[in-house]
């Protein structure tokens, strides 16, 4: 072996490797954008999830005891009802994670040492389980004294759409996401490079389509391909994991449809950017990790920093998992969930558009 060829090819790919702007921004901003970012994102303490209250007893004792909940830290109250009903009803909609119910008879409850409160929690989201757990650790009394090292007896915790807690119960839905994110933007991300590497943009500039046709054009069969694996997952998980379908099979695939094209979108836009296939691919992982690690898949969101949570709205993962959640497994419908909807049709919009404004039909 001759060290001096070697040591001439090495330079020659560092030198290629500091002319491409791309590859060098992707070796320093990633480690560090990924560091920061998962650093503070990463909790496996739930905190501060959504709650909803319904204190139907109104006395000093009932809204100490709120209080004691609420100090932990697990729980931030967002809302206020009167009725337990009304938090089933928040519950379904994906509004709260957490209700607390607390009953007329609240005080006489907590004298004779009978389950005294309520917690009703979202079983679709095993974050959200563990955090019940630590609640149903709260003493009642009012009091300072330690807290339990087991559940009190006097906190009822209730698990709505997954009471046998389940896990697969809420992985095999955000499954469906995480797989559609990864195929989808991989596609269409290599689709425009991959017609300059074959030499067949030559033939698409001499064709009479416009640049809005040949995107549409290219977003239509991988709109196909995605719903035929919605179909696959969804068929395994119902049969293998036995995964509940309460909403409407059509709401599932509308929001199925709405993430395939709204990762697609982002594929195009990608490939108008990218020069080569491995950057392509670059930019893909680029996207698919935080789809993975602060969308809510994988960690609880509501504790994750605002500025994090602010990047995660952005997401189309974000989004599809309150709409899958929610339809699948709490019955919920696309008109309840509306805003994670108008965030999937906007996001589209956008990275659309901006796709087709940066497509030039010519070669260099």
């Amino acid at each position: 072996m001759n060290l001096r060829r070697v040591w001439a090819v090495v330079l020659k790919e560092l030198r290629q490797i500091r002319r491409d702007r791309i590859s060098m921004s992707m070796i320093v901003v990633i480690p560090v954008i990924d560091l920061l970012l998962f650093g503070y994102a990463i909790n496996f303490n739930p905190r501060n999830l959504a709650a909803a209250v319904a204190d139907q007893a109104m006395t000093s004792t009932s809204r100490a005891a709120v209080m004691d909940i609420t100090a932990t830290g697990v729980i931030r109250t967002h809302a206020v009802a009167d009725t337990p009903q009304e938090l089933v009803d928040m519950l379904r909609r994906g509004e709260i994670s957490v209700g607390i119910a607390v009953p007329p008879d609240f005080d006489r409850r907590l004298a004779d040492g009978r389950p005294a409160l309520q917690v009703m929690v979202d079983g679709t989201d095993t974050v959200v389980q563990a955090a019940a757990n630590q609640i149903a650790q709260t003493p009642l009394e009012g009091t300072s004294g330690t807290r339990p090292a087991r559940a009190s007896p006097q906190i009822e915790v209730v698990s709505f759409y997954n009471p046998e807690r389940r896990s697969a119960v809420s992985i095999v839905p955000g499954l469906i996401g995480i797989i559609l994110t990864m195929t989808m933007v991989m596609f269409t991300a290599m689709a425009i490079v991959r017609e300059r590497e074959h030499g067949n943009m030559e033939l698409l500039i001499a064709t009479p389509l416009d640049r809005s046709e040949l995107m549409v054009a290219k977003v239509l069969p991988y709109a196909a391909i995605g719903l035929m694996q919605t179909t696959l997952i969804l068929a395994l998980g119902i049969w293998m994991f036995n995964v509940p379908l309460l909403g409407s099979l059509l709401h599932v695939y509308v929001a199925a449809l709405l993430l395939i094209v709204a990762n697609l979108a982002l594929g195009l836009l990608i490939s108008t950017r990218a020069q080569s296939q491995f950057q392509a691919m670059q930019m893909t992982i680029f996207v698919f990790l935080p789809s993975i690690l602060i969308s809510g898949f994988m960690f609880p969101f509501a504790g994750m920093p605002d500025p994090v949570q602010w990047v995660a709205e952005v997401l189309p993962m974000t989004h599809f998992l309150r709409l899958i959640r929610g339809i699948m497994l709490r019955g919920a419908s696309l008109w309840e969930l509306w805003p994670s909807v108008a965030a999937l049709v906007g996001f589209t919009a956008v990275m659309m558009t901006t796709a087709i404004l940066r497509f030039r039909k010519r070669l260099d």
